[in-house]
């Protein structure tokens, strides 16, 4: 019985080794983000009017909160109102806004694995929506939080590349701590 339990006990062992640990994971994911940062423009500080913030795909990728989780790079401001320097159509909290999105691993990337871009920027048939800043919601919760940080600053009709860190992005990749490169259009719902 004592051979048995020894056995069992060195199994787990064997097989504990082969396996990442969270925290293994996560310093994974924070090299492969640091990479691929390092060959962006990156502007740590965010400007005070939407309409200042560069656009394009040469434009800085802001970091929007202060743990460095989500980077955002604006492609297209959307409609700003001129007198306000805000969003002429801006997202108000329980808004439904449609998104169309593409997005790549980093951490394939990072690991020299050639991966297709996915997502449904191209599938009409595959509709995908969140309630703005409603965090009880699962078909709101499961796109993370992450992609609603760029309506602070922007209205629908914008469009933005995020990376976004696992922490706050899709459910289905916090647990592998799996890094995003993301585009992602904004849109009103048309009753």
């Amino acid at each position: 019985m004592a051979l048995f339990l020894l056995t069992l006990s060195g199994a787990g062992v064997a097989s504990c080794s082969k396996t990442e640990s969270y925290s293994e994971l996560l310093r994974e994911e924070e090299k492969a983000v640091n990479w691929y940062l390092a060959s962006q423009k990156v502007s740590i500080e965010l400007p005070e009017d939407s309409i200042s913030f560069e656009t394009g795909t040469d434009a800085p990728f802001y970091r929007l909160d202060e743990n460095g989780y989500v980077y955002m790079q604006v492609i297209n401001k959307g409609d700003v109102d001129p007198v306000t320097n805000r969003p002429a159509d801006p997202v108000k909290s329980g808004d439904v806004v449609y998104f169309r999105y593409m997005r790549k691993s980093i951490q394939d990337l990072y690991n020299g694995v050639e991966s297709d871009w996915s997502g449904n920027s191209d599938n009409l048939t595959q509709p995908t929506s969140f309630v703005y800043k409603n965090t009880y919601l699962s078909s709101t919760t499961q796109f993370g939080t992450g992609i609603q940080m760029p309506l602070k600053f922007l209205g629908y009709g914008s469009e933005v590349n995020l990376v976004l860190k696992s922490y706050y992005g899709f459910s289905i990749d916090q647990t592998y701590c799996i890094p995003y490169i993301m585009n992602i259009r904004y849109f009103k719902p048309e009753y």
